[in-house]
């Protein structure tokens, strides 16, 4: 996963909701690519990462970087004051930093060490559904049609799931991202609930280097670091690494929420169906992974159904 964004359209905010006075500009379209290509890639860079560095000790390292040069980044642009939160605030931010990162992103960077990318996204994507179903269970209601994009999402699933059963992926790893999806859809259900810093950057910021922190420490739990020699960690692994940290954590992370307060959320809540298929061609070009039946037809089954879910959320 990429950095702390909300799932556009399931959060269950309305003040969010699109206004009919935003255009789409071409300057919408430029961040738009962006929150497309870079969010679309963070899973082969992750996939490239692992290689030769071990996983939650890069992660950790990436967001504890990333939060903190957002930090410095939010000073410098809003004034320390900016950086001022409650004790709640504060307290629903590391939390959610914990499920986000932690739980969500740090499971698939694990599983990314014996997973396609390609399938680590699409997995990723049934978030929307998570979602939708917690805030079922919350006490919203869905729309049947929202329902039904969430039991054929599930069907799709079920079908990406069988390349592990069948032993062509190993079957722990999408279990991990399975379990990373639903952690996720936690703490972005939790956040449209909880006392959150009112400016989204000092929140993520928060929450990523919080999330880093406790990704370290799974890191060093684990023993990551017996026998890590950086002087062999390959320069790809550090070049994605620094490309996480940079674009990934902080460029479309910027992109997206300006978008969300200058285009049609029903227009940046295509990421979540975009960003999967852009990961899966980027794999296979680039990692030559393996495009198995599984994966083609359990895939666009899945986007199809974020698809509706996504839709269907923004007429409501």
């Amino acid at each position: 996963m990429h950095t702390t964004k909300p799932v556009a359209g399931t959060t269950g905010k309305s003040s969010s909701a699109a206004s009919p006075a935003k255009r789409v500009t071409g300057a919408v379209w430029v961040a738009l690519t962006i929150v497309y290509v870079v969010w679309g890639s963070t899973y082969l860079a992750i996939r490239v990462v692992v290689e030769t560095l071990p996983p939650f000790l890069s992660a950790g390292a990436r967001f504890v970087t990333a939060g903190l040069l957002l930090t410095a980044l939010v000073a410098w642009r809003q004034g320390p004051a900016a950086l001022k939160v409650t004790r709640a605030q504060l307290g629903s931010a590391l939390l959610v930093g914990l499920l986000l990162i932690l739980g969500g992103n740090g499971l698939v960077v694990l599983a990314e060490t014996s997973i396609p990318s390609g399938l680590a996204a699409l997995l990723v994507a049934a978030v929307p559904m998570w979602v939708v179903l917690l805030r079922a269970g919350g006490g919203d209601r869905p729309s049947p049609r929202t329902l039904g994009g969430v039991l054929v999402g599930l069907a799709g699933l079920a079908v990406l799931t069988s390349s592990g059963l069948s032993g062509s992926v190993a079957l722990w790893g999408v279990g991990l991202v399975l379990a990373a999806s639903v952690l996720w859809s936690l703490g972005s259900f939790s956040s449209g609930r909880l006392p959150m810093p009112k400016n989204p950057f000092t929140a993520s910021a928060y929450e990523m280097i919080v999330g880093g922190v406790g990704a370290v420490a799974v890191g060093l739990l684990r023993g990551e670091q017996r026998g890590l020699d950086l002087a062999e960690v390959s320069t790809g692994s550090w070049v994605a690494l620094g490309y996480l940290v940079v674009f990934g954590s902080l460029v479309a992370f910027t992109a997206y929420a300006w978008l969300l307060q200058s285009a049609p959320l029903s227009l940046t809540a295509t990421y979540a169906y975009v960003n999967p298929v852009v990961a899966v061609i980027l794999g296979a070009l680039i990692l030559d992974e393996a495009l198995t039946w599984p994966i083609v037809a359990g895939g666009a089954i899945v986007v199809l159904a974020v698809g509706v879910i996504v839709s269907t959320e923004r007429k409501g």
